[in-house]
């Protein structure tokens, strides 16, 4: 398995499946099953049982995971691109393969 491109607090763009063009902010990322949680995108409903944090139950919406094949990074501009890696001195940076610009 691969290195992840995709960190958690990235800016993407969900380019493939039903929320395409849907934009959002990484809140997690799993990397044993190359998929991440963005902020916004994918909502389901969950049924609850009431509990003592949530003594009413019923319908609650949240995020599912959604997998890295289909999210791209969004650029300052807000253009989608992919990303590489190059060392810069002794240091290993990420960059942006469109503007060569570090991210």
């Amino acid at each position: 398995m691969g290195k992840l491109k995709i960190k958690t607090g990235d800016t993407v763009k969900v380019i493939a499946g039903d929320h395409k063009g849907s934009e959002g902010k990484v809140q997690k990322v799993f990397i044993e099953k190359n998929k991440a949680i963005v902020e916004g995108v994918n909502m389901v409903k969950k049924h609850t049982k009431p509990s003592a944090q949530n003594p009413q139950g019923g319908i609650v919406e949240k995020e599912a995971a959604i997998h890295i094949s289909n999210l791209s990074l969004l650029t300052s501009k807000g253009e989608t691109t992919r990303i590489g890696y190059r060392m810069e001195g002794d240091k290993k940076v990420r960059f942006s393969t469109k503007s060569n610009e570090v991210i």
